[in-house]
């Protein structure tokens, strides 16, 4: 992802000099978030429900506020960042946001994000939500491969996108304000599988005279050989076509599982990761797609 670019953003960027901003939350990622902006000259007021979470910001040139209210009331750029939706409501509980440019970076669920901005126009202020690709020690460090993700007002990301950029590379995926967090979990959620299929694969080898390390290297070069099918799968799923050109069929590969779960036996290893995906694989070859690809499970998991 470039930093700073969407080809749908509009152009904009920060007035001269820093952005003078408000952060709400100093926990693991809002601490390095606010580092990353201190580093950067920003002019930064914080505030936190434990106030001696600040104290090291406050050393290193922070204005800690007493309340929520007197940090949004410090700048007009106001960044959240806390544990969960439940404390970002508790928190802006009474806070008076008109007029302000509000950054929700909590994680949550996209209903949750369209609940935040519906709540913030209702008082007269523009909402952004993050979505957040990075864990704390990847932000404010240049190549370290993190990104934020932010949806809703367009003109809020336009005017403040250089100090956004400055904690992680961005990218503006739409104005409906749920989407950064609904592309969150699905990368997130597909992370997850993956860790799932990385976590099976070790343990078939686990207790062989096989050493992890090379193990690792071969795995991760299969992974990133066989990643180019979320490609073919968007292109199925765009053209409605899930036959034309698919080298390994729904049925094929049906077929193979035995192996797998034979070769899981012997190894002593639990099928538990492996069966929910194929038991969908069987449900779809039975309803008489054999000849697809797998793309097909989305629209049973949709259906």
């Amino acid at each position: 992802m470039e930093s700073n670019l969407s080809p749908t953003d509009p152009r904009g960027t920060d007035t001269a000099g820093p952005t003078p901003l408000a952060l709400l939350g100093l926990g693991a990622m809002g601490g390095a978030l606010a580092r990353s902006w201190l580093e950067a000259g920003h002019p930064l007021t914080v505030w936190n429900r434990t106030p001696s979470r600040a104290e090291p910001m406050v050393a290193a040139g922070a204005t800690l506020a007493a309340t929520a209210a007197e940090a949004v009331a410090a700048a007009d750029l106001v960044v959240v960042c806390l544990l969960d939706h439940a404390s970002v409501r508790a928190t802006l509980a009474g806070v008076d946001p008109a007029g302000k440019d509000l950054v929700d970076l909590t994680t949550g669920t996209p209903a949750e994000a369209r609940a935040g901005a519906a709540w913030a126009a209702e008082r007269g202020a523009r909402f952004l939500a993050g979505g957040v690709l990075a864990i704390p020690p990847m932000i404010g460090v240049p190549g370290a491969g993190g990104s934020v993700l932010y949806s809703g007002s367009r003109e809020l990301f336009a005017a403040h996108r250089d100090t956004l950029a400055v904690p992680a590379a961005t990218g503006y995926v739409g104005a409906d304000p749920g989407f950064a967090a609904l592309h969150d979990v699905a990368l997130l959620s597909a992370m997850t599988s993956m860790f799932a299929g990385i976590s099976h694969a070790f343990a078939l080898i686990r207790g062989e005279d096989i050493a992890p390390g090379a193990f690792a290297a071969l795995l991760t070069d299969w992974l990133v050989a066989m990643a180019p099918a979320a490609h073919r799968a968007a292109a199925q799923l765009e053209s409605g076509d899930y036959r034309s050109g698919v080298a390994s069929t729904l049925a094929m590969q049906v077929a193979g599982a035995p192996t797998l779960l034979r070769t899981a036996a012997e190894q002593g290893v639990s099928t538990e990761l492996l069966l929910p995906y194929l038991a969908l694989m069987e449900r779809r070859l039975a309803d008489g797609h054999g000849d697809e690809s797998t793309t097909g499970l989305i629209d049973l998991l949709t259906a």
